[in-house]
């Protein structure tokens, strides 16, 4: 490899949402030279993760990620946004990580860089590398803490004076305030309150009864740059059953339409929702598909065909689009999808949801190019013990889930919240 004329790396753009995608170049390499483009970032919590393509350049001694093909790596074929949805912690990490954002201010900083060969290019020095930012927070979008009225959330609001159409936030058992989706909706030009209702340490509730959900519904429809006629709910997990039950059980709560992803709709044998988490795992046996890896999903259709009480989904009166994995190992959030149809279809309201199964993609549906994560760690409520998760999914599929399913939510919420199926998006 000349000296002379050192390679030149390029991404476009460098600054960018997260769900938007770059093209990443390399120029200058002898004709059929193997190299290696990484990308390389460190978390929040000081976790190193990567990501690898393994490229030969071209005739014209250039590689382009976009439109080359991998021959090895952490992704393999043609694709423009492996170096960010196949990234894994680097070897000698910690065991059962999950890559999560939690400050909205501040980008994701990934550097992108090109080594000579396919192997040990960890030990090199990089021929170029390039830092990309990649933002969950357009500009202009606002950050407000929200703690009135015993309410704990982060609302976020697109740039504008509004009114927007709006959405309450709920994520799932894994308690905690989560403010990246809430961040990346308001960047796409919905206002969205992402809701803390579970503790992070012990997943214990703050306030599960309804008047919680009642409050904070209120806020956000109340908020002076929110339409109060188009606010909706998205859901992930345990979040759905919330979801769910605001919509069937709450008629203070109309929300103009509903999603739920990874599907749940079972409560308590007491009837209740709050103690779904602790109880059902309790009563049920856990299937370990490996050493201390714990598998709900066989439990979950136990649950299922037992007289188990429900949702009454049937007295849901608003759109829902719900989205599972079909490799979901958490939860049989397919099965429960099927139900939840039937349901509706007895009251006549089946012409109301929306179904998209995703095959071989797992629990964690997220953002576009969010990595996959099979399995994780997890604080199981009320026990505060610590155990590796499964979630499921296979990592291209995976990703490719998350990449239409997001398109697919923003177009759901555009023509529902806005009467307009197009998108101000390009995805």
């Amino acid at each position: 490899m000349s000296e002379a004329v050192p390679p030149v790396l390029s991404v476009r753009p460098s600054r960018a949402l997260v769900d938007e995608k770059f093209s990443v170049q390399v120029e200058n390499l002898p004709p059929g030279c193997p190299v290696t483009v990484r990308s390389l970032f460190q978390s929040e919590d000081k976790d190193f993760w990567e990501a690898y393509g393994h490229y030969v350049s071209d005739h014209r001694g250039t590689v382009s990620v976009s439109e080359d093909v991998s021959v090895g790596g952490t992704y393999t074929g043609k694709e423009q946004m492996g170096l960010i949805w196949s990234m894994r912690p680097v070897p000698g990490s910690r065991e059962g990580l999950r890559l999560r954002k939690r400050d909205m201010c501040t980008p994701m900083l990934v550097t992108i860089s090109v080594h000579r060969g396919h192997q040990g290019f960890r030990d090199q020095t990089a021929l170029a590398s390039a830092l990309v930012e990649r933002w969950y927070m357009a500009p202009g979008v606002q950050r407000i803490e929200v703690r009135e009225k015993g309410v704990r959330g982060t609302l976020f609001l697109p740039p504008g004076p509004g009114p927007f159409p709006a959405l309450l936030d709920l994520w799932g058992g894994g308690g905690g305030l989560q403010e990246y989706r809430a961040a990346l909706l308001a960047s796409r030009g919905f206002g969205a309150l992402a809701l803390e209702y579970l503790k992070a340490d012990d997943s214990k509730p703050i306030a599960m009864d309804g008047k919680y959900f009642e409050t904070a519904f209120e806020i956000i429809k109340g908020h002076p740059q929110v339409a109060p006629d188009r606010v909706g709910i998205i859901g992930l997990c345990f979040g759905t059953l919330v979801t769910l039950s605001l919509a069937a059980e709450y008629p203070t709560i109309k929300p103009r339409c509903i999603v739920c992803i990874s599907n749940v709709h079972h409560k308590s044998t007491k009837n209740t929702v709050s103690e779904f988490p602790e109880e059902v795992p309790e009563k049920f046996e856990t299937v370990s598909a490996m050493k201390n890896v714990l598998v709900w999903r066989d439990m979950g259709l136990a649950v299922l065909q037992m007289p188990h009480p429900k949702i009454p989904v049937g007295n849901i009166d608003c759109p829902m689009l719900l989205i599972n994995g079909t490799d979901d190992q958490n939860w049989p959030t397919v099965e429960v999808a099927s139900d939840i149809i039937k349901m509706m279809r007895e009251t006549g309201k089946d012409s109301l949801v929306t179904r998209v199964d995703y095959p071989d993609a797992g629990h964690l549906i997220e953002p576009p190019f969010s990595p996959h994560f099979r399995a994780t760690n997890f604080m199981l409520s009320g026990t505060r013990k610590k155990v590796m998760m499964l979630w499921g999914g296979k990592t291209k599929p995976h990703a490719d889930a998350q990449e239409d399913s997001w398109r697919r939510i923003l177009s759901f919420l555009q023509l529902h919240l806005c009467g307009d199926p197009s998108l101000n998006a390009k995805l």
